[in-house]
């Protein structure tokens, strides 16, 4: 805990500094939700082909999710997802000059309590 994905299109894999926005998500993850810093986990999953609405092409999606062990108040999760936008924002800065849409979401939710892991 916590788990972080990171769903983007793969367009986006050129200019997105993922290792940088990574190492910013988890020190913002560890002063707004108090997560201890070796806990932080990241996954980047690239999905090759993207559409939006009706369009083929011309739009890139970056999707966060941050699951949580329960306890944190609507307010924390909140200013977790705004600083998620604010650091895609600076690590995707140099998009869009070519034209390409971004759509950025971010979202916080509690782990189920099954939740369980192990590490060797």
């Amino acid at each position: 805990m916590p788990q972080i994905t990171v769903d983007h299109s793969a367009t986006l894999t050129p200019s997105f500094d993922r290792a940088a926005f990574a190492r910013d998500l988890h020190a913002a993850t560890v002063e707004i939700a108090a997560a201890r810093p070796e806990a932080c986990k990241t996954q980047f999953r690239a999905a090759e082909h993207t559409a939006f609405g009706y369009e083929d092409g011309g739009h890139a999606v970056v999707h966060v999710t941050i699951g949580l062990l329960a306890g944190r108040t609507p307010e924390v999760k909140s200013e977790l997802t705004a600083a998620v936008l604010e650091l895609l924002k600076k690590h995707l800065a140099g998009l869009g000059a070519d034209g390409l849409v971004l759509h950025a979401s971010a979202e916080v939710r509690d782990l189920d309590p099954s939740y369980t892991k192990f590490e060797r």
